[in-house]
């Protein structure tokens, strides 16, 4: 019996030094699909507040980039479940597409995904998605973002939806709005691209026809915002953009949410699951709370565009 009590006395005091030297006792798999503000941002949240509920260096990271490919994120996940990470955050809809798709066991938080019902083509919504799956959702009110773009502009009469189609969320998104600024009277239409490949050419239809431009949150616009401001800027056609790294590259204007804080929303789910302290199946997918209306100074100025006082520069 001494003998016993010694090896487990030794064993605790091992296992207690691991984790003051800060050796990792989880690994965690990120699947971000492509690189911009947004997506950076959740990222670090992400970390930052697991890091933070978890103690430094307990959680190891293997953050990998799918540089805004479908099928990569498919090999990132399928390369996380043959590791066995003990979870998996999906920045993104199509990296949780992929994660959803390469395993039901180990559990999965998404990020920056925007309607969970959507992407993961589940009927009748209600909030848990269940199994191995939660996470955060980017969404911002469709309805205050289509109320904003009547404000700014009030003179328009044709607003274009800018977005890429291979994202099941932007979709989500354009549908919505398209239907709430037809109710207004407004003409909305429309114009989707497939792939990066595609920006300039849509943008440039798009801008020809519209007065304004709304682009929901897509990682692909996110990714090529340049393209837009390129064709639209100088066509003196304003953006109207579903979050700030959007509106930051090509936009006047957004409603938009910190996707840090969302990031750090979603660590500290991920530490309640790793602690046993929270059971994903029964864990309810977590809305951003504060939305605050930005504008771009620069992009404004350019155009000439004035907005109410109660909007906030972007950087601010």
């Amino acid at each position: 019996m001494k003998k016993l009590v010694s090896v487990l006395m030794t064993l605790v005091m091992v296992l207690t030094a691991a984790v003051a030297l800060g050796e990792a006792q989880y690994t965690v798999g990120i699947c971000q699909l492509v690189t911009h503000d947004a997506l950076d941002a959740a990222t670090q949240g992400f970390m930052d507040a697991l890091n933070a509920e978890m103690g430094e260096g307990v959680v190891e990271y293997d953050l990998q980039n799918a540089a805004g490919d479908s099928n990569t994120c498919s090999t990132i996940a399928n390369a996380f479940v043959s590791d066995e990470v003990d979870l998996i955050m999906a920045n993104a809809t199509p990296a949780l597409q992929a994660a959803t798709a390469a395993t039901a066991d180990i559990p999965i938080l998404g990020t920056s995904v925007t309607e969970y019902g959507v992407a993961l083509a589940i009927d009748d919504f209600s909030g848990t998605v269940g199994g191995n799956i939660s996470g955060t959702s980017d969404l911002a009110p469709l309805d205050q973002q289509a109320a904003m773009i009547m404000e700014l502009f009030p003179e328009a009469k044709n607003v274009g939806l800018l977005y890429c189609s291979a994202e099941a969320n932007s979709q989500y998104q354009v549908d919505v709005v398209k239907a709430l600024l037809e109710e207004k009277g407004l003409t909305a239409k429309l114009y989707p691209f497939s792939d990066s490949n595609d920006v300039a050419a849509v943008a440039q239809t798009a801008c020809d026809a519209s007065d304004v431009i709304y682009v929901p949150t897509d990682n692909t616009v996110a990714a090529n915002t340049g393209i837009v401001d390129n064709i639209c800027q100088p066509a003196g056609i304003p953006v109207v953009a579903g979050e700030a790294g959007i509106c930051g590259g090509c936009g006047v204007a957004t409603l938009s949410i910190s996707y840090y804080d969302l990031g750090v929303t979603t660590g500290k789910m991920a530490a309640k699951i790793l602690k046993g302290e929270a059971d994903i199946a029964t864990m309810p997918v977590a809305y951003a709370e504060n939305f605050t209306p930005q504008y771009n100074a620069a992009i404004c100025e350019a155009l000439g565009v004035t907005v109410p006082a109660n909007y906030v520069a972007l950087g601010e």
